[in-house]
């Protein structure tokens, strides 16, 4: 679907993308969580723009008192896959598996038993030529052949049918028993086992993504009875993140840069909440964020009757955007859920949120610190609305020893 983007977004399309570059020394991307989650520093940006150095475990505290968390409760699959082809002596191919291609349904795929197919990149590809790789593995006491055949290319990326030789046995608990965690390449090391905890929120439970929502990484059992104490609502959606979070910018414009598909899922009860309420919405990570927003859009769509499944990456700023209120967008969407007879709304979206972006549903949000020339580190500048406030916050942060990136410190941004 293609929309026109008007004369005003067109400033958004013309972003580039090397002024949100900053010197980054390798020595402050943190290579390893600290050992108490809730320890890390926290940079706390105030509505008039000061800034306030605390600790992560006083969020309780600082928080506004109406506020709704919403958290994203994905949980990262074990998606690295290594083969070795013609024996033990043969060369390593890696199959980083990014989405189902059949079933297509994350909860079915995962169910699957016998076979399934997933849309993946290949490490090593010009050595895996054709033929299929075949590892043997035991899980639940039981041994398996697990066998990969490359099915289809789609440019960088490929089609990738696993079949294993017994029934019993689902291809969750396949990737459960020889995956890897896919920990991002910029911590320049091997995964290890404390990864399988590590890079998981304690409130992850749907699998699906390929990174985890790092922001969340900071969140205790205790802190959120702490939370909950301070009368502060905490609410979940999912957004599966995928390997394009890993991906930078390489184009010299924004516009020039595709967006991946993402996977999102939000109950009605969580939709109809948001329609209707006065609190402070405060979303938890990137993710959360892109997801809330895509739900505003979504009802847009669907109100004008364009609606085919995905929010598409520039819609936001196009020039048949309806601009409805929140209130009556997510009605738009959950007339539509009753409509259809559907408790969950199901979708994609390719949201890009860039300065100039206007936000109609989070008030706020807690984040990391993102790499250089990243669209996360766009969606923080649009949040902030003035022009190279980043370079401030980021600055500051540098000069005052914060941890950067998936196990660094965070920011509360009000």
């Amino acid at each position: 679907m293609q929309f026109k983007i008007t004369p005003m977004s067109q400033d958004v399309y013309n972003i580039k993308i090397e002024d949100f570059d900053y010197p980054l020394p390798e020595e402050r991307i943190a290579s390893h969580p600290l050992q108490q989650r809730d320890s890390c520093k926290l940079l706390v940006r105030h509505r008039d723009g000061t800034l306030e150095d605390t600790f992560f475990g006083k969020l309780p505290q600082i928080l506004p008192q109406n506020t709704m968390l919403v958290c994203n409760n994905t949980r990262v699959i074990n998606a690295r896959l290594r083969f070795r082809k013609d024996g033990e002596n043969g060369a390593t191919i890696e199959i980083f598996c990014l989405e189902p291609d059949f079933p297509a349904d994350y909860a079915q795929n995962f169910a699957t038993t016998g076979s399934c197919r997933w849309t993946c990149f290949v490490g090593n590809s010009k050595r895996w030529k054709q033929g299929a790789l075949s590892m043997q593995l035991y899980t639940a006491g039981i041994s398996t052949t697990l066998m990969a055949q490359r099915v289809a290319r789609h440019g960088n990326a490929s089609v990738v049918q696993f079949e294993w030789d017994n029934n019993s046995i689902t291809f969750s608990q396949i990737i459960e028993a020889v995956g890897e965690i896919p920990i991002p390449p910029y911590l320049n090391r091997a995964t290890e086992s404390a990864d399988s905890t590590d890079y998981q929120t304690v409130y992850s439970r749907i699998e699906g993504s390929v990174a985890a929502p790092t922001a969340g990484l900071h969140f205790t059992p205790q802190l959120f009875d702490n939370i909950a104490k301070a009368g502060i609502t905490c609410r979940e959606l999912t957004l599966h993140v995928g390997a394009g979070t890993f991906q930078p910018v390489k184009t010299d414009l924004i516009g020039e840069h595709p967006m991946h598909s993402e996977f999102i899922s939000v109950s009605r009860e969580l939709i109809k909440e948001l329609a209707s309420t006065n609190r402070t919405i405060i979303a938890v990570g990137t993710t959360s964020v892109r997801t809330l927003e895509s739900l505003y859009h979504a009802g847009c769509l669907i109100a004008t009757g364009q609606w085919k499944g995905e929010v598409p990456q520039w819609y936001p700023y196009s020039a048949g955007h309806p601009s409805l209120s929140t209130t009556d967008s997510l009605n738009a969407l959950l007339s539509y859920m009753s409509t259809t007879g559907i408790t969950t709304f199901v979708a994609s979206t390719r949201i890009i949120i860039a300065p100039g972006y206007k936000f109609h549903i989070v008030s706020g949000m807690v984040t990391n610190f993102h790499q250089p020339q990243s669209t996360l580190l766009l969606l923080v500048s649009a949040f902030i609305g003035k022009k190279d406030d980043w370079k401030t916050m980021y600055g500051h942060a540098l000069e005052n020893g914060y941890r950067f990136l998936s196990y660094g410190d965070a920011q509360l941004l009000l």
